[in-house]
């Protein structure tokens, strides 16, 4: 079985767009203005194809993601 890619929103600084790319892909599937609208179209891609969305600071750091399919690594529920 083929590995799912990712869904990443980036920013673009030579056009100044956000946006929605797929993993391994150069050609992004969205742009948009600001990283809210980005993000949103972002979401609504992992959702579709069920995989990780991964959030990009402008310099390209990775701030957070998000598991909209099988998560590898689900987060331990901790006891109080």
């Amino acid at each position: 079985m083929a590995k799912k890619r990712n869904i990443h929103t980036t920013y673009d600084p030579e056009k100044k767009v956000w946006k929605t790319v797929l993993e391994g892909q150069e050609k992004p599937l969205a742009t948009s203005k600001t990283k809210a609208a980005a993000e949103k179209k972002s979401i609504r891609e992992a959702k579709k194809r069920e995989v990780e969305h991964i959030i990009h600071k402008k310099g390209g750091l990775i701030t957070d993601s998000d598991s909209y399919g099988n998560d590898p690594h689900p987060p331990k529920d901790k006891k109080h």
